[in-house]
C-alpha cells in the first residue's frame, strides 16, 4: 500500500509531462485537419469541428518530390555511413591499430563541431568540384554528421565480441577481412540498425547542409520543400500542418519498429562481464 501511496504520483506526473511534450505533435495533427477560416477564430477548437483533407491533397500535390529527394538521401546516407563505421569501429576495437585512442577522441571531437562551420568548408569544396546542389553532394555532407556516432557505437558494441571466437576463425584460415564480414558484422546487429537509423533521421531532418548546399537546385530534400512551402503559403496553416506530418512519419515509424535494436544498441559496452 505505501508502495503505491509513494509511485502513483510519479506515474501521474510521468503522463503530465509527456502529455505537455506531445501537445505541440497533437496540436500539428489538430491543425493539419482543420480548416483555414475555422483557424481565424479567436479560439481555434481542440478537435476540428468539421475536417477536412485538403492540407494532405496539397502535400500529395505539392510535396512528394521533396520526400523523394529526402528518402533517397537518407538511404543513401545510411549506406555510406554504415559501410566506413563499421570498417573503422571494427579496428578500433579488434585490430586495435597504433594511436586508436587518439582515433576515437578525434571522432568524440568532431561530432561538436558546429554544422554551420561543416556547411561552409562543403559549399567551398563543392564549388571547386561542381558538387552544389547535387544528391551525391548531400549524402556525402549528411554522412560526416553519422559516421563519428556510428564509429563510436560500433567500437563499443564490436569490442563485446568474444575474443575466442574470432581466434577460431584465425585457426581456421580466416583473415581479418573475412572474420570482419562473416562473423563480426551478423553480430553486429543491434549496432547496425542503431546507426542506420540515427543516420537516416539526421540526414531526414538535416536543413542546414540541405539550405547551404542544395537550396535552390532541381533536388530539394522536405526540410527545404517545408521552408518554401511556409513562405508561400502562410495562410494555408493545415496544409504546413500536413506537410509536416507526413514529413514525420517515415522517421516515426521506422523509430516504432526499430526501437528494441536500438535499446540495444546503444547500450552496448556499457555492462561488461
Amino acid at each position: 500500500m505505501n508502495l503505491r501511496t509513494g509511485t502513483w504520483w510519479k506515474t501521474a506526473l510521468g503522463l503530465l509531462l509527456t502529455a505537455i511534450m506531445l501537445f505541440p505533435v497533437y496540436w500539428m495533427l489538430n491543425v493539419s485537419f482543420t480548416r483555414d477560416q475555422d483557424m481565424r477564430k479567436s479560439s481555434p477548437d481542440l478537435f476540428p469541428a468539421d475536417p477536412t483533407f485538403a492540407g494532405y491533397r496539397a502535400v500529395l500535390d505539392d510535396q512528394l518530390p521533396y520526400l523523394a529527394t529526402s528518402l533517397v538521401i537518407g538511404l543513401g546516407t545510411v549506406v555510406l555511413t554504415v559501410a566506413l563505421a563499421a570498417p573503422a569501429g571494427y579496428a578500433l576495437a579488434k585490430l586495435r591499430p597504433r594511436g586508436a585512442g587518439v582515433f576515437s577522441f578525434l571522432f568524440l571531437v568532431a561530432q561538436m563541431i558546429p554544422g554551420i562551420i561543416m556547411a561552409m568548408g562543403f559549399y567551398a569544396i563543392y564549388l571547386q568540384l561542381g558538387l552544389l546542389q547535387s544528391v551525391p553532394g548531400l549524402i556525402v555532407a549528411d554522412s560526416t554528421l553519422a559516421v563519428p556516432f556510428g564509429v563510436l557505437i560500433f567500437t563499443a558494441f564490436m569490442s563485446g565480441i568474444p575474443g575466442e571466437l574470432l581466434q577460431a576463425a584465425q585457426v581456421d584460415g580466416a583473415r581479418a577481412l573475412r572474420t570482419f564480414w562473416s562473423i563480426v558484422l551478423p553480430m553486429s546487429r543491434n549496432a547496425i540498425v542503431t546507426v542506420s537509423l540515427f543516420s537516416f533521421l539526421w540526414s531526414w531532418s538535416d536543413f542546414v547542409f540541405a539550405s547551404t548546399l542544395a537550396g535552390g537546385g532541381a533536388h530539394e530534400p522536405i526540410t527545404l520543400g517545408i521552408y518554401h512551402y511556409i513562405g508561400n503559403n502562410n495562410q494555408q496553416w493545415n496544409a504546413i500542418m500536413a506537410t509536416a506530418v507526413v514529413a514525420s512519419l517515415p522517421a516515426t515509424v521506422i523509430l516504432v519498429l526499430a526501437q528494441r535494436y536500438v535499446a540495444a544498441g546503444v547500450t552496448a559496452g556499457a555492462v561488461k562481464d
